[in-house]
């Protein structure tokens, strides 16, 4: 469909089970995909981001087998290199794909293609391809300078003892070196340029790495060193927890809604930073109770405003730029400027649709600053009509859900763009939201 018109809502409450998380799902198939041995996954992702890496790694010769039940996958790995030496791979706009596989290709044997839709072609990679260059990549740009297609020869020669990489723009660029060092022997180590963004994504690599036989050693987070000898071994079994950056619309709907609404599968013993959402709730004013594999969130608006650095979590980040319509005044979401090389610009998309609901907005070059609009209280009758435009980006769909809460009807244009992360987002909405 081209547009969904949400219910008012007035009341969250009840229990969901989270989808598997994309961050985690993606990283252990490409483990898995590198690893001696077979790995059964659980949990798994099914949506677009986490197809795309499957499709690219059959495409690449791995051996993939969906298992009896939902989110289950057989994995045997090629910890040799991949079978296939040519391939052109279609990875639409699935960043954690992307960059990954750049980095494990461009350190291996093979000749390949990698392209995706235009807005992948508009996300920058070439600090990624630097550090790769670094480490003997041969790696061409087809058409701009520093962004994909990008087109991939058999590396020549070996790593240096050193690959420097810079850490402002995407800690995917680390993730995906981490990555692929610990498929080719080790021995390396990498050093960030500039304050590392994004660190929590960068702890769950590492920690999904020491899951599949290879330990990181670090100096803070300015050096990394991979050691020599690496080499990724099957576990066995991984269970992808579930995602966190989705939990955090049904937790700020508890917010909004009065609670308790719980969501099922991410907690307290979870890898994900996200998780640390509920600090932003609490901050807010909600009140969160927290188990090792579930979050509850009671709460109800006027909310208290936000002032925070959200460097660490940009996904939920987004979340909070929503829920600061409901503040009592003016809220600052500071050190987001990674948002810009996201599924489109998040920071100028964000305003702009902040702007439809009444919101005064200042948009800086990595900051939001969101005046809310007098009068806009959950609970109370809708008197007015926004649409949003999505941008086809997933989390501009499923962020701007909550604004159905204020004195709104809300139509979402493009709902179907949330089939990236969480094709069933809106009737899980449904479910929970009344």
């Amino acid at each position: 469909m081209d547009h969904l018109d949400l219910r008012h809502a007035t009341r969250a409450a009840g229990t969901m089970r989270l989808p598997g998380s994309k961050s985690i799902s993606n990283r252990t198939l490409l483990l898995a995909a590198l690893a001696e041995g077979v790995t059964r996954l659980r949990g798994l992702l099914d949506s677009d981001d986490t197809r795309v890496m499957i499709e690219a790694l059959r495409r690449l010769g791995v051996a993939l087998v969906p298992g009896a039940q939902a989110g289950e996958w057989l994995v045997t790995g090629a910890p040799d290199g991949f079978p296939v030496k040519e391939a052109s791979l279609f990875l639409g706009n699935a960043g954690t794909a992307f960059r990954s596989l750049t980095a494990v290709l461009a350190l291996g044997d093979g000749r390949y293609r990698l392209h995706g839709v235009p807005r992948m072609h508009e996300r920058p990679i070439g600090d990624l391809v630097d550090a790769l260059r670094q480490a003997g990549a041969r790696i061409g740009y087809e058409a701009s300078a520093g962004f994909p297609p990008l087109a991939i020869a058999p590396r020549e020669g070996g790593a240096g003892a050193t690959v420097r990489v810079r850490g402002t723009v995407s800690s995917q660029y680390l993730t995906g070196l981490l990555l692929a060092l610990g498929a080719t022997g080790g021995g390396v180590r990498l050093e960030v340029e500039g304050d590392l963004i994004s660190k929590p994504y960068v702890e769950m690599t590492l920690a999904l790495m020491r899951r599949f036989g290879v330990e990181v050693a670090r100096e803070g987070w300015g050096a990394f060193v991979v050691p020599a000898g690496a080499r990724y071994r099957s576990p066995g079994e991984v269970a992808v927890e579930g995602d966190a950056s989705s939990a955090s619309y049904f937790l700020a709907a508890g917010l909004l809604g009065g609670g308790p609404l719980r969501v099922e599968g991410v907690g307290r013993g979870a890898l994900q930073g996200d998780v640390r959402f509920t600090e932003v709730i609490e901050a807010m004013g909600g009140t969160v109770v927290m188990g090792e594999d579930w979050i509850e969130v009671s709460g109800r608006a006027p909310l208290l405003p936000l002032d925070a650095d959200l460097n660490e979590i940009p996904d939920a980040a987004m979340t909070a730029a929503v829920l600061a319509l409901f503040a009592t005044g003016p809220s600052r979401l500071r050190n987001i400027a990674s948002w810009r090389v996201k599924e489109t610009d998040r920071l100028s998309a964000m305003a702009t649709e902040l702007g439809k609901f009444g919101a005064q907005v200042e948009e800086g070059a990595d900051f939001l600053a969101v005046t809310p609009p007098p009068g806009f209280v959950a609970g109370r009758p809708a008197v007015a009509r926004a649409t949003v435009d999505t941008y086809d980006d997933h989390r501009m769909a499923m962020s701007f859900a909550l604004a159905a809460f204020g004195p709104v009807q809300v139509r979402i244009n493009d709902p179907g763009c949330v089939s990236k992360t969480f094709p069933g987002f809106f009737e899980a909405w449904a479910r929970v939201v009344a």
